[in-house]
């Protein structure tokens, strides 16, 4: 039986990730994972430290017209975690189709 990523399972981290990895832009700003996902700024947050503490994502902090800039992207380490997630869903699917 597969074993589901508890980190990537949850919606909203999943969203993110998905959202990261089929995006061909290194990396998208905190703002714009607002808008695309639809989270509070709260909610984002706390999805996107519980993805960095596990080494999914890589979060930089710069500065843009003297305002704080920030921006996601997916490691891979976190592509690798996601792919494994996707196969195990598409196990567990293949087995209640038998």
């Amino acid at each position: 039986m597969a074993v589901l990523d508890k980190i990537i399972h949850e919606r909203a981290r999943l969203l993110i990730l998905t959202h990261l990895a089929s995006d061909r832009r290194k990396a998208n700003s905190f703002n714009e994972l607002l808008q695309k996902l639809d989270f509070t700024s709260g909610n984002l947050s706390i999805q996107l430290k519980k993805l960095k503490e596990a080494s999914y994502i890589d979060i930089r902090k710069t500065f843009r017209d003297n305002k704080p800039y920030t921006t996601v992207s997916i490691t891979p380490a976190g592509m690798d975690a996601l792919n494994q997630y996707i196969e195990e869903m598409e196990q567990i699917i293949r087995s209640m189709r038998q």
